[in-house]
Order: structure tokens, then C-alpha cells, then sequence
């Protein structure tokens, strides 16, 4: 990410709107008991709600690995830290109960590494289990704002073929303003 954009993602506006509105509407009726991953933490901000939900069994998969390195400087034992490629997972299949995956899909540089990332999800994610997450939907104010930075949203009604795709069974979408949630059940 660019300077502008990691220091928006750390920011309190950003806090308020993610954590206070987007995950609440995200996590909806979402089961959190068993073992989550979460894909892309970037700052952590998802990571910590996760943590305040009461989420026990959490990890964070992050790709940039001095993002990595202060997730597991913050939050120690409590949220185990993997540096990794959420193209290619560190993780057993099944290994997650849920997956839970917010504003981190448009970072992925290309249609064919995010198919990647379902497939991935898919694989790793137990029978039964749900991947839940939001990202944003392609607008001009978005782009300019990741100037030299990686800009490739999913087109919301592209997602639920290419989750579908990649073996999720229930697929479910929905769009509010620049955002869309979704919900893809193993």
C-alpha cells in the first residue's frame, strides 16, 4: 500500500467506519467460536475487533511481512501471525471454521490471483464453514487513492460465479453504497 493509504487504514475515521458500521454489518449471525482466519490484516484493525469480539482461536494471514512483524509485536500469543500468500496458504485443508476477509480482494493484482485466493479459501475452510468479508466497489475516488498501489476491485456481480467457481456452495452478496459484503458457505 501507498503512504497515504496505510496511514488511512490505521486512522481513526477509518476505525469508525470499518469497525464501527462495515464489520458488525459483515459478521451478522456469522458463527466466530471455531478456528478463524482472517486474510490481509494490513493494519489490524479487523484483527482487533476480532480479538474484542471474544474470537479465540484467530489467525491473521498477512502478506507484507513488517505488517506481519507488528501484529505479532501487538498482539503476541493472543493471535497467532502467519507471512504469507493467501494465493497459496501455509494450512492444512479444513483447517478454519470461518474465514473472515474484509477490503483486502482489490489488493490482489490480478482476476487469476484472486481466484486463487477463493480457491485457497475454499481449501482450507471445514464443510459447513462460511467465509464472510466486504470489499469495496470500483469508483473514481478509490482509484486516485491508490495511486502506485494495487487497484483491482471485483466487480460485486462477478463475485458470486467466481466464489462459486472456486467450490463455495451458498453464495451470498450484498451492495451498499461503495460496498458489497459477502458470505460463501463450504
Amino acid at each position: 500500500m501507498n503512504r497515504r493509504h496505510n496511514r488511512y487504514c490505521a486512522s481513526e475515521e477509518w476505525r469508525d467506519l470499518m469497525v464501527g458500521k462495515v464489520l458488525p454489518w459483515v459478521l451478522e449471525g456469522v458463527d466466530l467460536s471455531g478456528p478463524v482466519l482472517e486474510l490481509g490484516p494490513g493494519p489490524g484493525l479487523v484483527t482487533e475487533a476480532l480479538v474484542r469480539y471474544g474470537v479465540e482461536d484467530l489467525t491473521s494471514l498477512e502478506i507484507e511481512p513488517g505488517a506481519a512483524d507488528r501484529l505479532r509485536d501487538r498482539y503476541g500469543s493472543r493471535v497467532r501471525v502467519m507471512t504469507g500468500d493467501a494465493t497459496d496458504m501455509p494450512f492444512e485443508a479444513g483447517a478454519f471454521s470461518t474465514i473472515v476477509c474484509c477490503t483486502m480482494l482489490h489488493h490482489v493484482p490480478t482476476v487469476a490471483a484472486q481466484n486463487a485466493v477463493l480457491g485457497e479459501a475454499h481449501r482450507v475452510i471445514r464443510p459447513g464453514g462460511v467465509m464472510a468479508g466486504s470489499d469495496s466497489r470500483r469508483n473514481l475516488r478509490l482509484w486516485f487513492f491508490h495511486t502506485f498501489d494495487t487497484y483491482n476491485p471485483i466487480d460485486p456481480a462477478d463475485f458470486t460465479p467466481r466464489a462459486r467457481a472456486a467450490g463455495f456452495a451458498d453464495v451470498e452478496m450484498e451492495t451498499v453504497d461503495d460496498t458489497f459484503r459477502f458470505r460463501a458457505g463450504a
